[in-house]
Parts: structure tokens; C-alpha cells; sequence
């Protein structure tokens, strides 16, 4: 991942992840009762990181400009993201001792704690989405009338960009699969990274009140900056990814995959701005993209 952290001198990005992030201390009592496990799931959600994803909830929410509350969709995508990077670095998939300088999880509360602990941040991804429902209830006309029908097509992408078409299948090819053509890398990028960006611009669009018809627009345009998120990490990743691997770096070259990652960038913009919703916080997000390159 990301050498350099993605939020530098991030003006924008700051406040919003300050406040995702004093939600998610206050929420985590709400896992479960003190245990060993409990103790699991804080050491892996409070292990650093970005928060991009959650982020991605509360700016496509904020340029909605319905000032809906998006907290409980952000911590949906936040504990099923913490949950696939608890499973990624098991010693049967990725094998990593470390995560963000920190020892993995399964090596400080061992492998069956660390497999419970995906297991029941998975099963907390969901009920973020049954109470974020209950938040849109709540909310006045036309918003609240529409709770049932967010609910279906919420449950419907974590469900599908969770499963053997998505983050699953993505892994299950990434550690098989034996073809190494740039088709196989960007089959295994949209499985297994790009499905849970679209989950949190799904989150963002459904729950901060944007347009039902429109929902597959916003899927296809998180598609453009899921491919570019990925190009950077590989680019940055190249010295330490193999030859071989599916890395796009080694696949096409740093120079192509760059042209690649401003063809996504570029994409991403132009629709965005076809639904009104390329905000300064977005424009602040690409400008960080470019400036790993």
C-alpha cells in the first residue's frame, strides 16, 4: 500500500476523516460485549489507514448536498474493507506478518481469532446497513419514504461486490489463477478492489439521497477511480511485487500504466461532473492520486 499517507496537507479531507474516526472509537463498545475478540476487531480497525473509503461515503453524501447522515454507511464499508485485509494477510492467503508497521492481526491474537474477527466485522458490515436504513427512515420527506427500497439495492451491492463475482473471486484468482495477461489483472483489480469502492460511492449516493434511477451511473463511474486507486498502489508496489505477478507495472510498463491511471482520472472527472458531484473534496482526492505518481 500507499508509501506516503494519501491525506497529507489535506485541508478537505482532515475534518471528515476526523470525524469518521471519533465515530468509530465511540462505536466500538457496540461490537460486542469485552472479550479477547473485541479486543481483535479495535486492534484492526484502529490500526491506521486512510479511511478513503469511508470518506468516499461522506463526500459523494456532502456533494449530494442533502446533509444526510452517512456515519453508520461509513462504518458498513469500513468494517467489511478491515475484515478483507484481515483475510488477505492470513499465512494460507497473503502470508504478511505486518499491516501499516504493525504486526497482522493473526499475529497478535493468533489465526482463529483473527478468522472470528473477519467473520464478525462482516457480520457488523451488515447490521451498519439495517441501521442506516433506520437513520433514512427517519428523515423527512422524500427521503424517508424510500428506506425499504435503499435497503434492497444496498443489501444487493454488499452482497454481490462481497462474493465469488467480487472481493472473494478476486482473491480466489489472485492466489490461482496461473494466467498473467493484463486481462487477468484487471478481471482480479475489479473483483477484488474496485467492487469495494463501488460499495462506499453506492453507500454514499443511497443514503445521502441521490437519484434510485441513477444508481448504476455512480457504479460505473466508481469503476474509473477503483482502476486509478489501484494503478497508484501497483506503481508504488512495483519494487517490492514480482516479476510475474499482476502487478500492471511490470504488466505494461510504469510510463503505459501511467497513461492508464490519467485515462481512468480523466473518465472519472468527466462523469462526475455529469452528475454534478465532482466537489473540492473529490478534486482534492485526484490531486493526492496524481501526486504519488
Amino acid at each position: 500500500m500507499f508509501k506516503q499517507p494519501l491525506q497529507s496537507n489535506s485541508a478537505l479531507l482532515k475534518p471528515l476523516k476526523t470525524s469518521f474516526e471519533t465515530y468509530l472509537k465511540r462505536n466500538i463498545l457496540r461490537l460486542g460485549d469485552q472479550s479477547t475478540l473485541r479486543d481483535a476487531c479495535e486492534y484492526a480497525l484502529m490500526n491506521g489507514g486512510k479511511r478513503i473509503r469511508p470518506l468516499i461515503v461522506m463526500m459523494v453524501s456532502k456533494a449530494l448536498g442533502h446533509h444526510l447522515d452517512v456515519l453508520e454507511a461509513c462504518l458498513s464499508v469500513e468494517y467489511f474493507h478491515t475484515a478483507s485485509l484481515i483475510v488477505d494477510d492470513l499465512p494460507c492467503m497473503d502470508n504478511d506478518d505486518y499491516r501499516r508497521s504493525r504486526p497482522a492481526l493473526h499475529k497478535k491474537y493468533g489465526e482463529a481469532v483473527a478468522l472470528l474477527a473477519s467473520y464478525a466485522l462482516i457480520s457488523a458490515g451488515y447490521e451498519k446497513i439495517f441501521q442506516s436504513v433506520q437513520v433514512l427512515s427517519k428523515q423527512k420527506e422524500p427521503f424517508g419514504h424510500r428506506a425499504n427500497e435503499v435497503c434492497v439495492i444496498a443489501l444487493d451491492a454488499a452482497t454481490r461486490c462481497a462474493g465469488i463475482s467480487g472481493a472473494t473471486g478476486g482473491q480466489y484468482k489472485d492466489l490461482f489463477s496461473n494466467v498473467k495477461t493484463l486481462e487477468e489483472a484487471y478481471d482480479v483489480i475489479y473483483k477484488k478492489t474496485i467492487t469495494l469502492f463501488e460499495i462506499a460511492f453506492v453507500f454514499g449516493w443511497l443514503f445521502g439521497g441521490g437519484d434510485l434511477e441513477k444508481v448504476e451511473e455512480i457504479r460505473d463511474t466508481a469503476y474509473h477511480f477503483g482502476m486509478a486507486f489501484q494503478i497508484v498502489d501497483d506503481l508504488d508496489d512495483m519494487n517490492q511485487d514480482k516479476k510475474d505477478s499482476l502487478n500492471i507495472g511490470h504488466l505494461i510498463g510504469k510510463e503505459k500504466a501511467k497513461a492508464k491511471f490519467n485515462e481512468e482520472i480523466d473518465t472519472f472527472s468527466l462523469k462526475m461532473k455529469k452528475l454534478e458531484m465532482l466537489s473540492p473534496e473529490f478534486i482534492q482526492t485526484l490531486d493526492l492520486l496524481r501526486g504519488i505518481l
